[in-house]
C-alpha cells in the first residue's frame, strides 16, 4: 500500500493555502478529487474539481462500497472520498493527497495505518477565525456564526492527529508543514 497524507481543519484555517503549497514543493503528491452530490459552483468542472453525482449516483455508489469514506452534510448533499480514486493516484506511484473532515481524517488514518500520516491544521483562535471568515465577505453572520461552532467543536479532534500545525503565521505554517511532509515523504 502506498502512502496517503491526511489533511483536516475547520474552515478558514488555511488548509487548502497549505496545501496548494505543498503540492508545488512536490512533484510526488497528488491531490485526490473528492465526490459530491451538490452543483458545480461557477466554473467547476466534473473531474477536476469535484466528482459530481446526483444524490442517487451517490447512494448507489455507497451501496456498491465504492468509498473509502464518506458523509452526508446536509440532506442529499454528500462528500466521500472514492477507493477508485486513491487506486488511480498510488497506480501513478504518488502519494495520495486528501482533504477531509475530521471524522473522515480519524477513519482514514486507523484505516492506512502506518502508510498514513495525519495533519491537522489549527487556527491561532476561535477568534481569529471568526475574524478570517468574516473578511473573506463570502457568507452571511449566520453562516460565519455556525462555521465557528462547528470549529469549535473540530478543533477537539486536533489531539487524534499525528502533526498539528497551527496556521498563525503564513510563512512558518508553510516552513512547518513543508518539514513535517518531506519526512513522511523521505521515510
Amino acid at each position: 500500500m502506498e502512502k496517503v497524507i491526511i489533511f483536516s481543519a475547520p474552515s478558514g484555517s488555511g488548509k487548502s493555502t497549505l496545501i496548494n503549497y505543498l503540492m508545488t514543493r512536490f512533484d510526488c503528491l497528488e491531490f485526490s478529487i473528492s465526490a459530491t452530490s451538490r452543483s458545480p459552483r461557477g466554473e467547476e468542472k466534473h473531474g477536476v474539481e469535484y466528482y459530481f453525482l446526483t444524490p442517487d449516483e451517490f447512494r448507489a455508489k455507497i451501496a456498491e462500497g465504492a468509498f473509502l469514506e464518506y458523509e452526508e452534510v446536509y440532506t442529499n448533499k454528500f462528500y466521500g472520498t472514492l477507493k477508485s480514486e486513491v487506486e488511480r493516484i498510488n497506480g501513478k506511484g504518488n502519494i495520495v493527497v486528501l482533504d477531509v473532515d475530521v471524522a473522515g481524517g480519524c477513519n482514514m488514518k486507523k484505516m492506512f495505518g502506518d502508510n498514513a500520516m495525519s495533519v491537522f491544521i489549527m487556527p491561532p483562535s476561535v477568534e481569529t477565525l471568526k475574524a478570517r471568515l468574516i473578511g473573506r465577505g463570502t457568507d452571511t453572520m449566520e453562516v460565519i456564526n455556525d462555521r465557528v461552532q462547528k470549529a469549535a467543536y473540530e478543533m477537539t479532534f486536533s489531539d487524534k492527529y499525528d502533526k498539528v500545525v497551527v496556521n498563525d503565521d503564513l510563512e512558518q505554517a508553510k516552513a512547518d508543514i513543508y518539514q513535517i511532509v518531506k519526512e513522511f515523504v523521505e521515510k
